[in-house]
């Protein structure tokens, strides 16, 4: 529904003006998104930017509600059992199957030329886009325009806005149907344009790429797209584990790999409880929700997810929803009532207590990443708590966080 639509019906004066504000730019926040634009063309004439791509940058337009939805992004602000609840619902794994049946032809092809497994295209097509169900009706070029006039993320969006230009007049894209997500992300697989502008293919062999309307295309330049961030061919994502009682947990988080031998002589098993595979890989166990949630351990591919999305959540719902989709069950572990969603201030407080404390959780961002889970994981080793990185009540209170 449009804005102008929801406008029309009936809302309580103080709904109206939050309506108007969350859509409308002060006239200060006009005149700087004016002279911004203005450097921008600038840029995007010096770096060869044709008639076409400027004329559509200089119709460009600030939206607020952009700005809005940068700051509040989910993968970052909903608790994991939230997040993977939602997104691997049982109606996105019947649809899945469904979808991985009716391409199964084409999946096959892709698996044999690209190395990536039907699933994993399929999840990742269910999570962007829940299957072409929803692509987004922002305009590309206002969304990613606004966010390269924002402090935050500037050189990030310009570069961006400045290839989707290029792909603009590459592909000789309508304006209109340039649409998509508030980051500026397109198509049935959601694209950024640097993305499009690299591994963008014309899987069907009509002559033109349509990330919008073919799914062949879409799917194809996924697969593409994944083969370059280094997709290991025959090996999975990773696997939901258990682990020993007397585990150590301060072995755990992304970034403390070792050998899947390693882990069997820990103790590790699979979810079923059997011996793990014998294999020369290299895993990192991750525990999202602490000791007392379920246990993954990941191997090289779920870096290329993460190098997709770089949200922890959304990397192990890929997988999650791609052994679904294969027939896999729902996970052993169980999705314990012990979440409490974190006020960016608290993470930052946490994240400062921490630092004054003496363990390094990084640059203070209010987010729970993995140098804050591993600054952590040594503040509780050293404290006589279960090193887990993971920030239950005890330990916020622990370190004062209120």
């Amino acid at each position: 529904m449009s804005f102008q639509n929801r406008l029309r019906r009936p809302l309580r004066p103080i709904a109206v003006l939050l309506a108007i504000a969350a859509f409308t730019a002060t006239p200060a926040q006009a005149d700087e998104f004016t002279a911004c634009i203005e450097l921008l063309s600038e840029k995007a004439r010096a770096e060869g930017v044709g008639a076409r791509g400027l004329d559509a940058l200089g119709q460009v337009e600030r939206l607020p509600r952009v700005i809005e939805l940068d700051r509040r992004q989910p993968e970052f602000q909903q608790t994991f059992s939230a997040y993977l609840t939602g997104r691997v619902s049982p109606t996105r794994v019947t649809t899945g199957r469904l979808m991985f049946a009716s391409y199964r032809p084409l999946l096959d092809r892709l698996t044999r030329e690209y190395g990536v497994p039907g699933r994993y295209l399929v999840a990742f097509w269910g999570l962007e886009t829940n299957y072409g169900g929803y692509l987004g009706r922002i305009p590309t070029l206002d969304a990613l325009a606004t966010l390269a006039c924002d402090e935050r993320r500037r050189d990030f969006f310009t570069a961006e806005l400045l290839i989707a230009l290029r792909v603009l007049e590459r592909e000789r894209l309508d304006e209109a149907t340039l649409r998509g997500s508030w980051a500026g992300a397109v198509g049935h697989t959601q694209f950024m344009p640097s993305t499009y502008a690299k591994h963008a293919v014309d899987g069907d062999g009509d002559g033109r790429i349509d990330l919008w309307n073919s799914v062949v295309d879409a799917l194809t330049s996924a697969a593409d797209y994944l083969q370059g961030m280094g997709w290991q061919r025959g090996e999975r994502w990773g696997r939901e584990v258990l682990l020993p009682d007397d585990f150590a947990y301060e072995l755990t988080g992304h970034d403390q790999r070792r050998s899947l031998e390693a882990w069997r002589e820990m103790g590790v098993q699979t979810a079923t409880g059997q011996p793990l595979p014998a294999g020369d890989l290299d895993a990192a166990v991750i525990v999202p929700m602490g000791h007392r949630g379920p246990a993954f351990l990941v191997y090289s591919n779920f870096d290329v997810i993460l190098e997709w999305n770089r949200s922890q959540s959304y990397a192990l719902s890929v997988g999650y929803l791609a052994d679904r989709i294969a027939g896999g069950g729902e996970l052993v572990g169980d999705l314990p009532d012990v979440e409490k969603r974190l006020a960016k201030a608290q993470v930052l407080e946490l994240q400062r207590r921490l630092a004054d404390s003496g363990f390094d959780p990084g640059a203070p961002d209010g987010l729970i990443g993995p140098a804050t889970r591993a600054a952590l994981r040594s503040w509780q080793s050293a404290n006589g708590r279960v090193a887990d990185g993971y920030p239950d009540e005890t330990t916020l209170e622990l370190l004062g966080v209120q």
